[in-house]
């Protein structure tokens, strides 16, 4: 249950607490179940064509959720997969659905460490804003990934993280506005989001990629997917997003060793399978 203030209004939920919260996890199943969200349309096409191929690849996913990537993932070939998540309800329904090569470890994102050396691609869908310590994170990446492994993860783009609280859209006149301020100061915002006030950690878009450079990563490939015009006949509601972008996706590669070149940067697309027509991304 959320906790109240003293004024009697619900107190901000952080990212580890927030999907063991009976309430907002409902009215999130509910939105998921009804494909409602950015997942489907826009965020996993767009993150299966970042990453590399995972045939005998050691998998670790942060914020694993429900487990659908995870189990996608070994079905696409990897060895083993990872998945790790802090709630509890997520796990339980990811636990439901088992696959072989997938185990699933209870943990939070901000203190899992794990061997050095031992993975082969870490992938992270829409977690890693609510994580406070980011930089601290892509350091111990840097070290779980093998030579020549690969780190890929969306997360909310900064524009519309900025402002100060996570208002939404403003109305002017006959139409609205997406307001960006305080885009500078990088802090935790709370944004309502699905009836719930939920904590998340705005940073410029130089310090998200300057994070992964700062980690002796190379980047790889960048995105800021946005529907395509034949996703908005079925989802016209996605139509917002074509006028600021939503998302933001980082592939970065662990350099494999001194005189190796690393490709600058590009796509590359999951050979799992391709992005479907018309179901997102640019």
């Amino acid at each position: 249950m959320l906790a109240l203030e003293p004024g009697g209004r619900p107190e901000p939920v952080t990212g580890r607490d927030l999907y063991d919260d009976p309430g907002f996890f409902a009215r999130y199943q509910q939105l998921r179940d009804a494909a409602a969200g950015l997942n489907e349309a826009l965020e996993q096409p767009s993150l299966a064509l970042l990453l590399p191929s995972v045939t005998d690849s050691d998998v670790v996913e942060l914020g694993c959720g429900a487990g659908a990537l995870a189990r996608r993932l070994a079905r696409a070939g990897a060895r083993s997969v990872l998945a790790v998540d802090a709630a509890a309800r997520m796990l339980g329904r990811a636990a439901a659905r088992p696959h072989p090569r997938v185990r699933y470890l209870r943990a939070d994102i901000e203190t899992l460490d794990l061997p050095d050396g031992g993975t082969d691609l870490v992938v992270s869908s829409l977690a890693l804003h609510y994580v406070a310590d980011y930089q601290g994170v892509l350091a111990r990446v840097s070290r779980w990934l093998r030579p020549g492994g690969y780190l890929v993860f969306s997360c909310e783009h900064p524009i519309c993280t900025a402002r100060d609280p996570m208002t939404g859209w403003l109305p002017l006149g006959e139409g609205s506005i997406w307001p960006v301020d305080h885009y500078d100061r990088e802090t935790a915002r709370v944004q309502n989001w699905l009836g719930t006030p939920v904590v998340k950690h705005h940073r410029r878009l130089s310090t998200l990629v300057g994070g992964v450079l700062a980690a002796g990563l190379d980047l790889t490939g960048l995105d800021e997917p946005q529907p395509v015009p034949g996703t908005l006949v079925g989802r016209p509601d996605l139509e917002q997003h074509c006028r600021r972008p939503p998302l933001l996706l980082i592939a970065a590669r662990k350099p494999a060793g001194l005189g190796v070149p690393v490709s600058g940067l590009r796509r590359r697309p999951w050979r799992m399978g391709r992005r479907p027509a018309g179901t997102g991304g640019t």
